[in-house]
């Protein structure tokens, strides 16, 4: 006999109300607002939920609480308390909550999919088996880009897909997954090298999904990987630092990952980008919470240990302990790795508003890709 419990019931009531609304927001705005759209690939920074339809382990999924807890008081998938930074740019574009691409019975892409998987890297290798890696997003992009071809026509489909917007969070895993899981990689390649096969990876991905109609590429640089509340060390004496091999690395990473962004401007046609520096905003955030209405920058608000950067939120990963803070809108951080739906807010609100923002690079901002 099949065995239902409290928590599966409300997941599945959830996903047929939410199933049925997107799929009518889908129609009503698309008829409405022709040829506007979202696109979204990469991590855990923004996977909204293609997680759970995968087979992977608790370590790889959100679907438990208390992710969720905040916004859609229930587990959706995503890696915090509520929504992510791609949710409030698709809300400030006046898109409906971009699903995710392995939600069941949604086929309606006219505003957009989400392909972001959590464990995703740009190398095939990274936490392999655990997530969708970016080149097989990038295929199940292909898939989309036919479907909109069939039941658009050639011309209307290139034009939507022209005009759409592509949001990219990828590589954080490449450099955490040596690191978490103590591979002999780094051993074999200089950081350079190193960083030069996750760019090229990511560099060549681009490229095909350029080459499928893409224009518009709104992507973020890597956040402060040894800065996190999973990767911070405490020395002696007590003192706090960094992680310096993440730190290297990511400072590597996102100076090449520049070159080749201002490198395809040239090489692809109407290839435009934005890149937001999303490494500097968080260290301000970690160094300055009171600046942004935080009362932490540097602990998680779940998990257990040392700044609460055990990965353990939620109980199914290994250990059951955990830890919880009363209010996450308080925190940067949601859990080891992951921030809070009121940092993504914030960052989200200064990624689409030019008015005193010093972290975006390049000539456009991601609201002039939505005109």
């Amino acid at each position: 006999m099949m065995k239902f419990t409290i928590s599966s019931i409300f997941f599945n009531v959830f996903l047929i109300i939410t199933l049925v609304f997107q799929t009518h927001a889908s129609k009503i705005n698309y008829r409405s607002n022709k040829y506007k759209a979202l696109f979204i690939f990469g991590d855990s920074f923004l996977d909204a939920g293609n997680n759970n339809y995968i087979n992977t382990t608790s370590l790889d999924q959100a679907n438990f609480l208390p992710y969720g807890e905040t916004y859609f008081k229930f587990p959706t998938g995503r890696f915090s308390d509520g929504r992510l930074i791609s949710d409030f740019i698709a809300e400030y574009a006046n898109i409906p909550l971009v699903p995710p691409f392995l939600q069941p019975g949604y086929n309606q892409y006219y505003n957009g999919v989400n392909f972001a998987s959590g464990g995703a890297g740009a190398l095939v290798e990274t936490f392999q088996g655990s997530g969708i890696p970016f080149k097989t997003q990038a295929r199940n992009f292909k898939k989309v880009t036919a479907w909109l071809r069939h039941k658009l026509g050639s011309s209307d489909s290139k034009t939507l897909l022209s005009n759409a917007v592509y949001m990219f969070s990828i590589g954080s895993n490449d450099y955490l997954s040596p690191i978490l899981t103590n591979s002999n990689v780094l051993k074999y390649y200089s950081h350079s090298e190193y960083v030069s096969m996750v760019v090229g990876n990511f560099t060549s991905t681009i490229k095909e999904i350029h080459k499928s109609g893409a224009r518009k590429f709104a992507i973020l640089n890597l956040p402060p990987l040894g800065c996190l509340p999973g990767t911070r060390i405490i020395q002696s004496q007590g003192k706090v630092s960094c992680l310096k091999e993440l730190s290297s690395l990511t400072s590597i990473h996102n100076q090449a990952l520049y070159v080749a962004l201002l490198e395809l401007e040239k090489q692809l046609r109407d290839f435009k980008f934005t890149l937001y520096d999303l490494n500097s905003d968080i260290t301000q955030m970690i160094n300055d919470p009171l600046k942004y209405g935080l009362k932490e920058g540097k602990s998680a608000c779940c998990g257990s240990g040392s700044f609460r950067g055990k990965y353990s939120c939620g109980g199914k990963r290994g250990e059951k302990h955990f830890e919880l803070c009363h209010k996450p809108n308080e925190h940067l951080f949601w859990d080891s790795y992951h921030l809070t739906e009121n940092a993504y807010k914030q960052l989200a609100a200064r990624m689409w508003d030019h008015t005193g923002n010093s972290h975006t690079i390049g000539n456009y901002i991601i609201s002039d890709f939505f005109q």
